[in-house]
């Protein structure tokens, strides 16, 4: 499999381990993207929105995708969603939910949230790595978007 386009993916992710097989699995998969991780919600607001530390970034720079986790510090994943979605700037970004949670409470808001797929993370190291690695196929080399 070769090497994709250099796009930039966005980890919203407060657990280091579950930050760490999420690399794994993308770079097994080639994906050595420019990846950004950000540990809390409130960081990833304003990474998605280019504000505070991230003022300098343009909007027009968006993450090809995200991958959400749910329950976060400061900013939960649904709000952050919930702000992504309602924005017309940051509406079309593909965001994935790969979370540890199976309530089902969690996954219909989500969805009606606009979520475009709500994975729970493997518990198993090499399950895990796995799916972050098909993960990273899907969104970068399946998937058709729009062109800009």
């Amino acid at each position: 499999m070769s090497t994709v386009e250099a796009f930039e993916i966005l980890i919203v992710e407060d657990n280091p381990l579950d930050v760490e097989m999420t690399l794994r699995g993308l770079r097994k998969a080639n994906i050595v993207n420019r990846i950004h991780v950000v540990r809390d919600g409130a960081e990833a607001l304003e990474f998605i929105f280019c504000e505070g530390a991230y003022a300098a970034r343009r909007m027009e720079d968006a993450p090809r995708f995200v991958l959400l986790d749910l329950k976060l510090p400061k900013v939960d994943g649904l709000e952050v969603l919930a702000r992504m979605k309602a924005d017309e700037r940051t509406r079309s970004i593909p965001v994935v939910m790969l979370t540890s949670s199976k309530e089902q409470r969690d996954l219909i808001e989500s969805y009606q949230l606009g979520i475009n797929s709500y994975i729970v993370k493997p518990v198993d190291f090499d399950n895990f790595i796995q799916a972050a690695r098909e993960i990273g196929t899907y969104w970068l080399m399946l998937n058709e978007t729009p062109s800009s």
